[in-house]
């Protein structure tokens, strides 16, 4: 059948139609909440980088759950700022380290949101790798049982799901083997599968300060080039029991989640960063863009590439859109 027969524009005529043929429904479930945690108490510092986003003390931290939660968004990822550091990390797997107080301080009070805690060492070593840096080189197999020790840590405090996010090889199956020795065999493996060295990660280098000191992530994180090595990263993560996989970022990415997606079939997420955030941020600013309307035709394409949720900074906002949508 064709025209004048076939007329697509039929399904368009109206705000309801429109609705009933979609393809693609975003839902406030959908979007997993990145936030920065510190210590102390009172503290909602804002980051310059990262407008209308905020590093949080544990109890501050708790009133923004109470937000999130009220707006339907049923998890969050935790990003740890020590308040020291040194070339191991060690504050990371401390009983009362600044993550392990969040996961407390959340789960006291609102123990049906899903906590996911991220599992690295950037954000608390002195040399800002991903990893044991000697002689100008990130160490891989001597750091994979550190990584273990934080996602037991963390596992230990009440955290549901623990998100590798280094980029070493073997260490999907070293923290389930640890989670599984130490008894927390239902704590669910989130891995950063395919994540690429990219310039999109400038803000959130910024706000958990954790930007290498020397070097690059290069000899670690993957090529932007490069679209069938994913393939055989998300495939090893599998074999290691990742729970589910993800792609880091996501918008320049769109095409790897696609294929992810037809690969696997596995939970696949993906990660809207920080940079793919402030561009929105920086061109509403100045007045070059619909904010709602940007908004949320990036994170309808994520989802329409094949991602079942969406770690973004944008997820209070969105979920707001969404449910004022809603209401009317």
């Amino acid at each position: 059948m064709s025209f004048p027969q076939e007329r697509l524009r039929r399904l368009r005529k109206s705000d309801s139609v429109r609705k009933l043929v979609r393809e693609v429904n975003l839902h406030p479930h959908d979007f997993i909440w990145p936030a920065f945690v510190v210590s102390g108490k009172g503290r909602k510092e804002s980051i310059e980088s990262l407008p209308n986003c905020y590093r949080y003390s544990p109890d501050e931290l708790v009133k923004a759950v109470a937000e999130i939660s009220g707006l339907g968004i049923q998890a969050l990822i935790l990003f740890g700022i020590p308040d020291s550091k040194d070339a191991i990390g060690s504050s990371s797997w401390k009983p009362d380290s600044v993550i392990n107080n969040a996961i407390k301080a959340i789960k006291d009070t609102y123990n049906e949101i899903t906590v996911i805690t991220d599992v690295c060492l950037c954000e608390y070593t002195d040399h800002g790798h991903c990893g044991i840096y000697e002689n100008g080189k990130v160490v891989n197999d001597a750091t994979l049982e550190l990584l273990g020790k934080q996602a037991v840590s963390f596992a230990e405090a009440g955290a549901d799901i623990v998100a590798p996010s280094d980029m070493m090889d073997g260490r999907i199956g070293i923290i389930r083997n640890r989670l599984d020795d130490a008894g927390f065999d239902e704590v669910a493996i989130l891995s950063y599968s395919a994540k690429y060295c990219s310039a999109f990660y400038g803000p959130f280098r910024d706000a958990a300060d954790s930007a290498p000191k020397e070097g690059d992530r290069f000899s670690y994180q993957m090529d932007p080039a490069n679209k069938r090595e994913a393939l055989r990263e998300v495939r090893l993560d599998i074999e290691e029991a990742a729970d589910i996989v993800m792609v880091k970022p996501a918008l320049a990415y769109l095409d790897v989640i696609s294929e992810v997606r037809r690969a696997v079939n596995k939970p696949l997420f993906a990660y809207n960063v920080s940079g793919e955030y402030a561009m929105v941020k920086s061109a509403v600013k100045v007045g070059w863009a619909d904010e709602k309307r940007l908004t949320m035709e990036i994170l309808t394409s994520i989802k329409r590439a094949g991602a079942d949720a969406i770690l973004t900074y944008h997820a209070p906002q969105a979920a707001r859109w969404l449910l004022d949508e809603w209401v009317r």
